[in-house]
């Protein structure tokens, strides 16, 4: 879709007369989102979630691993009762663990929710201050260098990157 955008854009600009050329302007959003604190510390912070949720995942397992070598050894010598019981906790502790990874890493789950509470205050600082920096210099578009859109010829002198990161830190 981004790429259809992006042709239809490109052939509109070609078509129009020179006395109404467009000015467009590019940015890498990747070497922004780098070089701004904000969204360094966000990113500290997911990490630092994401390996707690890690590291209780790994314990799960470990838990898991360890009970089903203990119900394989003793297996054989187990009555009916108790081996159905044992089989009975070693799938609970499965559903638990998928339970839990569903939980924290799933598309609904709380990375993702956290992701966007954390980043989208410094996503809305960024395209502010890529629309000021657009503004204030007449361009009519303005692509993202990082992102998917094809880009296949960009002048250097239109990369917006290091004004948008001097709009940043003047705020």
């Amino acid at each position: 879709m981004r790429k259809i955008l992006c042709a239809a854009l490109l052939s509109i600009a070609v078509a129009i007369p020179a006395s109404a050329q467009m000015k467009i302007g590019y940015l890498n959003s990747e070497a922004i989102m780098q070089q701004l604190p904000e969204a360094q510390d966000a990113q500290k912070q997911l990490d630092g979630i994401t390996t707690d949720w890690q590291t209780e995942l790994a314990k799960m397992q470990t838990d898991l691993q360890r009970k089903f070598e203990e119900y394989d050894k003793k297996k054989l010598i187990m009555s009916d009762k108790r081996r159905s019981e044992m089989e009975k906790e070693l799938q609970d502790m499965d559903r638990k663990m998928v339970d839990y990874r569903t939980a924290k890493f799933g598309t609904s789950g709380e990375l993702f929710s956290k992701q966007n509470e954390l980043m989208k205050p410094v996503q809305d600082k960024v395209f502010k201050a890529v629309k000021d920096v657009a503004d204030e210099g007449g361009y009519d578009y303005v692509f993202d260098k990082s992102s998917t859109t094809l880009l296949m010829y960009s002048n250097e002198k239109n990369d917006l990157t290091a004004k948008v990161l001097v709009k940043l830190q003047q705020k």
